[in-house]
């Protein structure tokens, strides 16, 4: 059966300029194909032709719409993969298998061509299996993988999970069943929900100043350890809650998640007496993405059975 290749560029899809060695965009997605010996029937979208950090919500919108039903493959910059990929995790009912590179087609050992092979394969083979990324051989889940290296080709982990199954020569392993899901509806826009990286002594105006620069309709927090955040952010929280703006906290750290341990000023006890919701296992990126959709479709009520659900196995 064909499958749908849906391409946005990244570093699967690019080439180092001979003269000045920078690195961009450069190969077409039928162009991709071609270089990627066995591989089936492939039918191709392009829908962008950016590297990933250039990646926009209104581009993940975009591939959410045309990933609908069949088997379907999306190409990607790594720098995002994993929020574009959660984005279709929460929205897309039938699978969606993504796959980038670390390494462009300039390079010895390039690993594009092998990650869009073993994509494909995944695609076909392991019907039920949601949205997953796969790359160096491993099939991640969208909701746990998170990039954890910045240049080697095993730098999509699962903190605190793993893999859900690895591609074999000649064959696909799943080794554990898909997640649980939770599914919004495919917005037609996006209100702005802007990410404060919490940091020591961070400044009490700075969260107001954000939300009046951005017009938020809401706000997410990244926080340290369990989620906690400085005290001095709490005067900002309460700004944003008396405005009526849902509020989300995260942690910055890779695996455990929030949880309600510390009081004082920025424990999360605290925060959850003034509203606060814990993004539990999801990171900042893609507690914004969520609170994104479910702001959209009017479901924000839903927020923490939709965290409670994602977090879950």
């Amino acid at each position: 059966m064909t499958v749908r290749l849906i391409a946005t560029g990244g570093t699967i899809a690019s080439l180092a300029d001979p003269e000045t060695g920078a690195v961009r965009p450069a190969v077409s997605a039928e162009d991709l194909v071609a270089t990627v010996p066995g591989l089936g029937p492939v039918e191709v979208e392009e829908v962008a032709h950016v590297n990933g950090w250039n990646v926009t919500p209104e581009t993940m919108l975009e591939v959410a719409r045309r990933a609908s039903g069949g088997r379907v493959v999306v190409t990607h910059g790594t720098d995002t993969i994993e929020e574009t990929a959660f984005f279709c995790d929460v929205t897309v009912e039938s699978d969606v298998v993504f796959a980038g590179a670390m390494r462009n087609g300039s390079e010895v050992s390039a690993d594009g061509p092998r990650n869009l092979l073993c994509a494909s394969q995944v695609a076909e083979a392991a019907p039920g299996v949601g949205t997953v990324l796969v790359l160096n051989d491993e099939i991640h889940a969208a909701r746990w993988a998170r990039k954890q290296d910045s240049s080697r080709v095993h730098a999509l982990q699962s903190p605190g999970h793993g893999p859900v199954g690895i591609v074999v020569p000649g064959s696909v392993r799943i080794d554990l069943p898909p997640p649980r899901r939770f599914l919004v509806p495919v917005p037609d826009t996006l209100p702005p929900v802007p990410v404060v990286q919490t940091y020591t002594g961070i400044e009490e105006h700075l969260i107001e100043t954000v939300l009046d620069a951005t017009g938020a309709a809401g706000l997410v927090l990244e926080g340290t350890g369990l989620g906690n955040v400085p005290g001095s952010a709490e005067r900002g929280i309460r700004l944003a809650v008396e405005r009526g703006l849902p509020v989300v906290n995260a942690t910055r750290v890779p695996s455990g998640g929030v949880h309600a341990v510390y009081g004082g000023p920025g424990g999360v006890v605290t925060q959850r007496e003034l509203g606060v919701i814990g993004a539990g296992h999801l990171s900042a990126a893609k507690a914004r993405l969520l609170l994104m959709l479910l702001l959209a479709s009017g479901r924000v009520d839903r927020l923490e059975e939709a965290v409670g659900t994602l977090s879950g196995w």
